[in-house]
């Protein structure tokens, strides 16, 4: 069979065209099914995985360590308190040595940098599990789970409420404008998307005929919106401007009222977690009938298993 990825890093889904997102998207829902059916494969076989983590996390950790593991691949955790990742060897150094020793690495971390130089230098296929810039394997998750919940992607409307400047916001952005999602950014002025950033995902958005509507009005974001997504409004590493931003972002909490803006009972709502509830979600929202929180994560698991059997070309 034919690999189309294989050997191929995920670093930004910039570098990945929509229809090659759209075989990620159509894998991930095929393994979804054997994982429900019980169908257990062992393709990752005789394969090792360098987890490589500089940040916490639950759902990157378990998805990336539980996908790889049940399928007889070696998942290998490493923090920076287990290896020298840029103290007294270099990243380019660690690269070379782990791609000797492993068939693929996911990077978990702050700089983006970091992740391309792993990509670089070691010979093998980096998978980025969050930097400060992009999170692409969450916004893999985010529109599975707006496909499985309202059907066919083109035309659909995702409203992203809160800190648009954030990782997660730019990757649902690119992901968005290259799938034909018509997109929608709420938030304050001064936490809205770079203008530069928004010229570079035009051509997808111009390819695809999605929309993209900036506002700091809440309420305008989410009108017609398929699904309402947020996210923390201090991520790691900003806990200094914590009373700041959370004054600042108290008009753009995803509540009953502003869910309801969007004019559908069919609105979803999506957050990729940990949640502060009470802060950008209320818990009425996050655990009422429109939350598909835990479905969204467990679709991680998903989309990042097909993700590695895709560039290490062990799809069957």
């Amino acid at each position: 069979m034919k690999h189309p990825l294989k050997g191929r890093s995920l670093l930004n889904l910039e570098d990945f065209s929509p229809e090659e997102i759209r075989y990620l998207l159509d894998l991930s829902m095929r393994v979804k099914e054997e994982s429900r059916s019980g169908d257990v494969q062992s393709r990752f076989a005789g394969k090792t995985l360098a987890m490589l983590f500089e940040k916490r996390s639950t759902r990157t950790r378990a998805a990336f360590e539980t996908a790889f593991g049940e399928e007889a691949g070696h998942p290998v955790f490493l923090s920076t308190q287990d290896i020298q990742l840029g103290a007294k060897e270099t990243i380019e150094d660690t690269a070379r040595v782990l791609g000797r020793m492993f068939s693929i690495i996911e990077f978990r971390g702050f700089k983006q940098e970091v992740v391309q130089a792993l990509s670089d230098y070691s010979g093998v296929p980096v998978i980025n599990g969050l930097t400060d810039l992009y999170h692409p394997t969450q916004a893999l998750a985010d529109i599975m789970t707006l496909e499985e919940e309202a059907g066919p992607l083109k035309g659909k409307k995702l409203a992203f409420v809160g800190d648009g400047r954030n990782n997660v916001s730019r990757s649902l952005m690119i992901i968005s404008a290259k799938m034909g999602v018509d997109f929608a950014v709420g938030a304050p002025t001064s936490l809205q998307p770079d203008p530069e950033f928004l010229r570079q995902t035009e051509i997808y958005r111009r390819n695809s005929g999605a929309a993209l509507h900036v506002t700091d009005d809440p309420q305008a974001a989410v009108e017609g919106a398929d699904a309402v997504y947020t996210d923390v409004w201090v991520s790691m590493g900003e806990e200094s401007a914590e009373s700041e931003r959370l004054s600042l972002l108290k008009p753009y909490q995803v509540n009953e009222s502003l869910m309801k803006s969007s004019g559908k009972d069919s609105t979803i709502f999506l957050h990729c977690l940990p949640a502060v509830k009470g802060n950008e979600v209320t818990t009425g929202v996050f655990e009422g009938p429109a939350s598909r929180v835990f479905e969204e994560a467990e679709n991680r698991k998903h989309t990042i298993k097909a993700v590695m059997l895709a560039v290490l070309g062990s799809e069957k």
